[in-house]
């Protein structure tokens, strides 16, 4: 069994095996019905534990864990990935539109590459920067990598091309807004 103390500034209701946790931030849900824990609140904590007796089910309850503490630091004070645009001879043009992110003249292809931006994430072009925001994790991370996908060199020497967008800073807390 593990537990896990709720900050001051959160407020975290179970029901079942749906976990809600509401900040200043936002609000994050998540439900854990696939995983065999059980889940619930005891005097400022939440306490999990696994229902089973075998290995998997109590390697279970860190990741469940993990996934709470994730919930609790993005509802109170959210996330932030910076990513670099870095080029060598022809300059890359990074703009958001709607959805998506557009990458035009990357290694001077005619055609643009774009990125998909996932779930409740922002994402806002300041200069060489691009800066990923968001109260879920998962979603913030998961544009900061389909942005640095969208520009991975490919059928060229790696070595040569050097040019892509790359995460270069990961923080717990927003930088604007």
């Amino acid at each position: 069994m593990k537990s896990i103390e709720i900050p001051q500034n959160a407020t975290v209701t179970i029901k079942g095996k749906t976990v809600e946790v509401t900040g200043e931030k936002g609000a994050l849900s998540s439900d854990f019905s696939h995983a065999p824990v059980s889940i619930w609140l005891e005097n400022g904590f939440i306490k999990v534990q696994a229902d089973g007796a075998g290995r998997r089910q109590r390697a279970l309850v860190g990741t469940v864990c993990a996934h709470l503490r994730n919930m609790i630091v993005g509802a109170t004070e959210g996330f932030t990935y910076k990513l670099k645009i870095v080029f060598a001879h022809f300059p890359i043009s990074v703009k958001v539109d709607g959805r998506r992110v557009i990458i035009d003249n990357f290694i001077g292809e005619r055609s643009s590459r774009t990125a998909d931006i996932v779930g409740e994430a922002k994402v806002l072009v300041q200069g060489e920067d691009v800066v990923v925001q968001g109260s879920n994790l998962e979603d913030v991370s998961q544009t900061a990598a389909n942005v640095e996908q969208a520009t991975k060199v490919k059928r060229r020497d790696p070595r040569v091309f050097l040019d892509g967008i790359f995460i270069y800073e990961r923080k717990r807390r927003r930088l604007i807004g």
